[in-house]
């Protein structure tokens, strides 16, 4: 580990492939070793008889090698048998190397622990953990820990690391006298019993984190994250940003006058929260939550006006190409009549094209720049960054949302920062994710949209399906979109791909164009393809997720989401939010591929009984938890690990009321609270 390597003096000799395994799961410090906690335990502190194990049961068993030998039935296997005084077991390997025989050599008392069933030779285990012991050797006294590992890292290396970190660890008290709930045990007592819990210690109170230790944990890891999230809060009241104010008459005004239809009473109201924040001299940190098709771009065009109109500019990021392009012809559409000149800024952008954008940008004469991540590129300099807006923000990496607020060429002022999703936050989750976050929400949908119909069917009924896209075809003039999750052939996923569903469709709907659309085709192209099918001359579309967000035609009146199963809930509803915008009835159809498991079959049954958006996240994050939902993935820090915000509700409350106690009487406390938990990952908070 690099505290060893840096006292041994030994940091430039090549690092092993364990090293590199735990520097990858971010074990890089004594306090994140003892930290790292497990997630089963196996229990090697008693032995039973062979005669006595039951199938099914997960035992450990003694005895005496009578037979070892390597079978070759197709395949080679090693095959051992062992027998104590109660009976025999056959140990079964389909992959060992020459030490497997070496050490369960005929004669060799050795101890295996694993799940007995009954085979054709009777008693057997499959690939059972083994050692070579003698009569002698002791049990052990407290449950082995199994620990989250990866590639490269076995257990054995692993639980030394972990032994000799707990060992090193500062595990001293920093929280005042009476802070910590009496009932609860000291951290270093915690994290001792729960690294090694002794032989008598209850499984159940362990694995559903009810035990005291973990209760104990769970409330220190909250308390940090919610000192984090308010000193982020002290620290941005400080900050500077310019105070943007709508002219009376301006921009706003005019951008109102021109647009097709009036505002929904929820997109005035946001609209006005947000110009408020937008005139104060302290940087907005806002998110604007709405359900797919609640009318989300309106509200950031008119947040970009209020901006354009004060003197700054504003830059909008979108994720993927399709989706700022569509915001990019929604907003030239509503902006340039007013005179403003607009930029377009993503990766397929080349040459002398994208150096007049660049020099646009940099000069201020482009008063709104929209793009992807290319946007947030070193080149990509602003003369007056006065606004950033990011759409579906929890597709971007933190460090990606961090890079679009340091834009601003004044180190004296920030940007105002508004954040945009289609995927609510519940409410649980906006006090501890987003304490710091003022949430600004569209609770209605605009006028004329239709209710969508969710129906769920097993890939038996494929053809059916197809014979109802043909009517609805050829009868109603609609379209429809066919959403696959693979491109091609995968060997480890058993899927039909879209190349393959595009040449099927094609020859079951003679006569009607079918489009093909998926991520590895090239800008241009994507563009043609989704061109047609805006325009009307294609009938279907079979596509992967690329058109997951800001596609908007609202003659598409039928989704079909092939292998509904492999997505995520909220993925499901963001595809089935492509269809329903419009007045014309809307279906979309959930093909899975049995057998689901209990997370498939729970996804689809929200599907199929609501269409709110704020249901189905409160759903999604029941199913996934926190960091999935929130894509702690991209960000590379899972923010909370082992507090459950739906069951520990009474610990993140008790955390909100100490954590601004913590920051005003006891600072230095509280700071080391923070570094200690979270360490370099505080900053992620803050994005």
């Amino acid at each position: 580990m690099p505290e060893v390597d840096a006292k041994t003096n030994t940091a430039n000799k090549p690092k092993s492939a364990p090293q590199k395994a735990m520097e990858k799961l971010g074990l890089l410090r004594d306090i994140d070793l003892a930290l790292h906690l497990p997630m089963r335990y196996e229990d090697e502190t008693r032995l039973t008889p062979i005669g006595q194990s039951r199938e099914g049961e997960t035992v450990q068993c003694e005895g005496e090698v009578i037979e070892c030998r390597v079978e070759t039935r197709g395949r080679r296997v090693l095959l051992v048998r062992m027998e104590d005084e109660s009976g025999d077991l056959l140990l079964r390997f389909i992959h060992f190397y020459p030490s497997h025989q070496k050490t369960m050599a005929v004669g060799q008392r050795i101890r295996v622990r694993g799940e007995l069933r009954h085979g054709f030779f009777g008693r057997e285990m499959v690939h059972p953990t083994f050692k070579a012991v003698s009569e002698d050797t002791p049990l052990a006294t407290a449950l082995t820990p199994v620990y989250p590992a990866s590639n490269g890292l076995p257990q054995t290396y692993l639980r030394r690391a972990i032994a000799s970190g707990l060992k090193r660890a500062d595990l001293g008290e920093l929280l005042p006298s009476g802070v910590v709930p009496p009932s609860l045990p000291s951290l270093r007592d915690a994290l001792t019993f729960l690294h090694h819990p002794p032989a008598q210690a209850r499984l159940m109170t362990l694995e559903d984190h009810s035990h005291p230790a973990w209760q104990r944990l769970k409330f220190e890891e909250l308390l940090a994250q919610q000192i984090s999230q308010m000193q982020a809060q002290r620290e941005r009241a400080l900050l500077k940003a310019p105070a943007l104010k709508a002219q009376r008459g301006g921009l706003v005004e005019k951008l109102l006058g021109v647009l097709p239809f009036g505002l929904t009473g929820a997109q005035q109201r946001v609209s006005e929260e947000i110009a408020q924040e937008l005139a104060l001299p302290q940087p907005m940190h806002r998110l604007l939550q709405g359900d797919v098709g609640s009318g989300k771009t309106v509200v950031a065009a008119l947040a970009a006006a209020v901006a354009i109109d004060a003197g700054w500019q504003c830059a909008l990021m979108a994720p993927t190409e399709i989706l700022a392009e569509q915001h990019f012809k929604k907003l030239i559409g509503w902006l340039e009549p007013l005179g403003l000149k607009v930029a377009w800024l993503t990766g397929s952008v080349k040459g002398k094209a994208r150096q007049k954008m660049l020099d646009a940008a940099a000069d201020g004469s482009a008063q709104l720049v929209i793009g992807t991540h290319a946007v947030i590129e070193d080149k990509v300099k602003f003369a007056k960054l006065g606004l950033a807006i990011i759409d579906e923000q929890h597709r971007f990496g933190v460090a990606q949302r961090l890079a679009l607020r340091k834009k601003l060429a004044s180190m004296d002022l920030e940007p105002h920062l508004l954040m945009m999703s289609a995927t609510p936050i519940p409410r649980t989750l906006a006090m501890t994710y987003f304490a710091d976050l003022a949430v600004s929400t569209i609770d209605e949908l605009p006028p004329g949209r239709s209710p969508i119909v969710t129906k769920v069917f097993a890939d038996g009924k494929r053809f059916n399906v197809i014979e109802k896209i043909h009517d609805e075809v050829a009868n109603k003039g609609a379209q429809v979109y066919w959403v696959c999750p693979l491109i091609e052939e995968s060997e480890a996923l058993d899927l039909n791909n879209a190349t393959e569903t595009h040449a099927e469709l094609s020859a079951a709907l003679e006569g009607y164009a079918v489009g093909l659309l998926h991520g590895r085709m090239a800008p241009a192209d994507k563009a043609a393809v989704m061109a047609e099918f805006s325009a009307g001359r294609t009938s279907v579309l079979v596509a992967t997720t690329v058109i997951e967000v800001g596609v908007d035609v609202p003659n598409a009146s039928l989704m079909v989401i092939e292998h509904a199963e492999r997505f995520g809930l909220s993925q499901l509803h963001q595809l089935r939010g492509r269809v329903g915008r419009g007045a014309v009835a809307s279906v979309c159809v959930l093909l899975y591929t049995g057998p689901l498991s209990d997370t498939g079959k729970s996804r689809l049954k929200a599907m199929a009984e609501t269409n709110d958006g704020f249901e189905i996240a409160r759903r999604d994050l029941e199913i996934r938890g926190p960091g999935e939902f929130m894509g702690a993935r991209q960000s590379g820090a899972e923010l909370l690990r082992f507090a459950d915000l739906q069951e520990d509700s009474g610990l993140l409350q008790a955390a909100r009321r100490l954590a601004p106690q913590l920051l005003d009487k006891y600072p230095q406390a509280a700071r080391r609270q923070v570094e200690r938990w979270l360490g370099s990952k505080a900053e992620f908070l803050k994005a």
